[in-house]
């Protein structure tokens, strides 16, 4: 069976039933249907008394075109504590239309370790993307009204820094010329989109607090700049209240259930690549106060997700993470040692160990921060006995524990040896967690540091504008500011083609700019886009809806 039909077959309980094992009252939901739901401001600040429970992250080595299974080993390893009768949350991010019809994929899960309802899920869910994508949408046309009405904060159209979005991969909106017309259609200047789960107020949404945190942060978006090379702000504008308005319901945590019914909190959805990649603290400190374990994901590999969620979530939210899941498949390492993706269920240990220095690589990235790792080998009919037993070994030889995960194949019964694993280690070894770099150390030589600890480089190359940009920025106040460092997801390096470990490239910052209202700095390097394109086969070739009203296609 494909995901999408175990995932339509599945028994799922109302979501009342699913709050009810939380405890939680019906008049503490907003519901949407049956089976989602939103949780109440009220029921938010009920729990902020209670004690945290324990916060496991998922993460992963870096991605493949076979695709390794992080979000399924992160559901699979959820229901798994329900088999040890533990009181679990899983706390994951909402999907992009981009990748759901482009190339990529949803974010439910896959075989018997999905949330469900997953075509609700992986479409329009709740709401929230639709909210962001009007929410920057309208800040955008203030701002443009804002110039054609006389343009009182002096701001010049050639340094306008907010763009426009939209949920969907499109690459002819990448740059754009507005304006165009009579008068009256507005200034003549060039505009661009950006996918919305990269936009500012995506990750706005997923840091903020509360509805006051929320408009503290859109008002510190920086928009503009005016023509002596101040910043122009959202608040400026007069764009924030209208803004909070749209946002209102989209900022209340979502829940839905798993294949085995566990509660979990689908909340925000920014790219590790191009964004911060977590879902939102609101959402985090709210399961960790519901819950004994908390078991959430950061976006693609350890070099992206695991790095912001650590440098920049839990720095900003004040959050420290008990232990580390560090999700590996012996096809990614063949893959990482150069055997082609339709030769990738062969048996081939050469090449498993010349492409198990990424694993170890990531392994070392975790370890930097201070968070036991567990290395959750998930498992595919294809390995073989000898790849499995070396790869335990070579993670015992460098200090983390190693499990076998088969959550795909038997839900919540395949994770429990890896979850025996996580409790074991979060009992018997304290996580030390420690951020990677200070906050006084300058712009540039936190770049340079993520770079050369996480990514392994030999150094970075910085263009004129980047350098102008950072300095810039640091005497307008930002220096202090976490970054955000924009690159792509298939390698170490910014160059999707080095695979494995690499060693000895440089990276290349090519531009940056401030997410003021988010809070970190965004370092673009290589030829990163923030708007992707469709493939020449993408996936929604693939989807439709059959004559009963079914969805087919979907994954």
């Amino acid at each position: 069976m494909t995901d999408i039909e175990i995932a339509q077959a599945a028994e799922m309980i109302p979501i009342r039933e699913v709050a009810g094992l939380l405890g939680i009252e019906e008049d503490k939901l907003d519901l949407y249907g049956k089976y989602k739901a939103k949780l109440t401001d009220d029921y938010l600040e009920e729990l902020k008394g209670r004690p945290d429970g324990k916060l496991i992250l998922v993460t992963a080595v870096n991605p493949t075109p076979a695709g390794e299974g992080k979000t399924t080993v992160t559901v699979g390893l959820g229901q798994a504590f329900g088999k040890r009768n533990k009181k679990a949350i899983v706390a994951l991010r909402e999907p992009s239309l981009g990748p759901c019809f482009g190339i990529k994929g949803g974010a439910a899960g896959g075989g018997y370790a999905q949330v469900v309802p997953m075509e609700d899920l992986n479409l329009h869910f709740t709401g929230d993307f639709h909210a962001v994508t009007s929410a920057n949408n309208l800040c955008a046309a203030l701002l443009d009204n804002h110039i054609q009405q006389g343009n009182e904060k002096r701001i010049d159209p050639c340094q306008i820094v907010l763009k426009r979005c939209l949920d969907v991969n499109d690459r002819v909106l990448r740059n754009i010329v507005v304006g165009l017309g009579r008068k009256i259609d507005g200034v003549v200047r060039e505009d661009h989109f950006v996918i919305t789960v990269a936009s500012e107020i995506m990750a706005v949404l997923c840091l903020a607090d509360d509805m006051e945190d929320l408009k503290k942060r859109l008002g510190r978006m920086v928009v503009a700049y005016d023509y002596d090379g101040n910043p122009v702000t959202a608040e400026d504008i007069r764009a924030v209240g209208s803004m909070a308005a749209l946002l209102k319901d989209a900022l209340k945590p979502n829940m839905i259930q798993t294949l085995e019914h566990t509660p979990a909190l689908v909340h925000g959805g920014p790219f590790a690549n191009i964004a911060h990649g977590c879902n939102s603290v609101r959402a985090t400190k709210a399961a960790l106060k519901m819950a004994d374990y908390v078991i959430t994901e950061a976006g693609f590999g350890a070099d992206l997700g695991a790095e912001k969620f650590f440098n920049i979530k839990c720095r900003q939210a004040g959050l420290k993470p008990d232990a580390a899941v560090l999700v590996v498949t012996i096809r990614a390492l063949k893959y990482n040692g150069g055997v082609a993706k339709e030769d990738l269920n062969q048996g081939n240990l050469e090449a498993v160990k010349r492409g198990i220095g990424n694993l170890a690589k990531h392994i070392e990235n975790i370890q930097k921060f201070g968070v036991p790792v567990v290395v959750a080998l998930n498992a595919f009919s294809a390995d073989t006995e000898e790849e499995t037993a070396f790869i335990e070994e070579f993670c015992k030889e460098r200090g983390c524990e190693f499990a076998l995960s088969q959550v795909w194949e038997k839900g919540g019964e395949g994770g429990v040896a890896l979850a025996d694993k996580v409790m074991e280690i979060i009992d018997r070894k304290k996580s030390e967690f420690r951020l990677l770099y200070k906050d006084e150390l300058p712009l540039r030589e936190k770049i340079e540091t993520v770079a050369k600890e996480i990514y392994g480089a030999k150094c970075v190359n910085f263009s004129t504008d980047a350098l102008k940009t950072l300095e810039n920025l640091t005497m307008l106040g930002f220096g202090n500011l976490p970054v955000c460092m924009a690159k792509t997801q298939y390698s170490l390096s910014d160059n999707p083609a080095l695979l494995g470990r690499p060693d000895g490239f440089e990276i290349s910052v090519r531009d940056a700019y401030v997410s003021a209202g988010a809070g970190f700095i965004v370092a673009l390097t290589g030829n990163i886009v923030t708007m992707p394109g469709l493939s020449k086969n993408p996936a929604a070739f693939g989807i439709d809806v059959d004559e009963s009203g079914k969805i087919t296609g979907l994954f």
